[in-house]
């Protein structure tokens, strides 16, 4: 399971957006367990971290730091890039997958086809959203056309 996950350098706030294939998997179990506790289906954490096979002091140490790109994220932007193919209507479908899950779209800036492709930079107001980023990065990659999906930026 790929999981994306935003990790806090704390002395300025800033987030990074890192693929988990590159992270230990302790950051992972920390989001599985917090999703156990969200779901109700364990008491408490004690239970929570036996399920997964993580200590609690390990829980402890990084539970606020890590977090799913979905975590916390109304109110907030997040920039995608699109690499398209040269074909009528695919940019219209992008922008209409978009707006079917209510993204509010702030900014489009569309490169010159070169070679049968173009790259599309959308920044959208995600605060609205009704799925999560991954579904809707999903469901972008499905259209025909659609080479390549990206989180550029997110705040």
């Amino acid at each position: 399971m790929k999981v994306v996950i935003i990790i806090r350098k704390q002395s300025d706030k800033k987030y990074l957006l890192i693929d988990t294939a590159v992270l230990p998997n302790v950051f992972e179990e920390v989001i599985k367990v917090k999703e156990i506790l969200n779901s109700g289906k364990v008491k408490d954490i004690t239970e929570a971290v036996k399920i997964v096979g993580l200590s609690r002091s390990t829980y402890y140490k990084y539970k606020d730091y890590v977090f799913k790109v979905t975590d916390g994220l109304k109110g907030h932007k997040v920039t995608i890039s699109v690499t398209i193919g040269h074909k009528m209507g695919t940019l219209s479908r992008v922008l209409d997958e978009l707006a079917k899950y209510h993204g509010n779209i702030l900014t489009i800036n569309q490169d010159i086809p070169i070679n049968n492709t173009a790259n599309v930079n959308i920044t959208l107001d995600i605060s609205e959203l009704d799925c999560t980023i991954e579904l809707l990065l999903d469901k972008i990659k499905e259209i025909e056309s659609v080479l390549k999906v990206e989180i550029l930026a997110m705040e």
